[in-house]
């Protein structure tokens, strides 16, 4: 073998082993910073300061409307996702005609900082007068009253949803 093929292959080696610990570096370094959490409504010091200390997450787009007409069947049977166990205990979510999305992503309706918990975890959606819930494809599972969702299935009011250490509840 030739001297330039030597030196050809010992740079190569070289720099695979440097985009090696530049790689190693990048894991460590998302590790130790975590995930970009950013704040809606008026965050968790002033929830807190609330004189009942109830927690109100702010309502999606659509359910801010003024209601006119009749109260249509979805209305008679769940007002709020109520947050039961979990880090987030006792927040509540009004509901509205918008699908809500369930993870650890900041864009998600309802926002869970749980390690076994996926970025979008599962997605409860009215249909047909009622509410239905949806696992995206999360790593742990999504369980309605101890059964696993794998294709959508009814949310009824007094079901209990179960995702990673967090459970929330469909109330009235």
């Amino acid at each position: 073998m030739s001297e330039i093929s030597i030196t050809l292959l010992r740079f190569g080696f070289l720099i695979l082993l440097w985009a090696l610990v530049l790689a190693a570096i990048a894991v460590l370094r998302a590790d130790l910073y975590g995930t970009r959490v950013t704040t809606r409504g008026r965050g968790r010091e002033a929830r807190r300061s609330d004189a009942r200390g109830d927690k109100v997450a702010s309502p999606s787009r659509s359910a801010t409307g003024i209601r006119t007409g009749s109260i249509s069947t979805r209305d008679k049977t769940a007002a709020h996702l109520a947050v039961t166990t979990g880090s987030l205990k006792g927040t509540t979510i009004p509901l509205g005609s918008a699908p809500i999305l369930v993870g650890r992503s900041p864009t998600c309706t309802l926002v869970i900082d749980d390690d076994y918990c996926s970025a979008k975890h599962c997605r409860i959606f009215p249909e047909d007068g009622g509410w239905m819930v949806e696992d995206l494809g999360s790593t742990n599972g999504t369980f309605l009253d101890n059964q696993r969702v794998d294709d959508p299935m009814p949310f009824k009011r007094g079901d209990k949803l179960r995702l990673g250490a967090t459970t929330v509840e469909l109330r009235g």
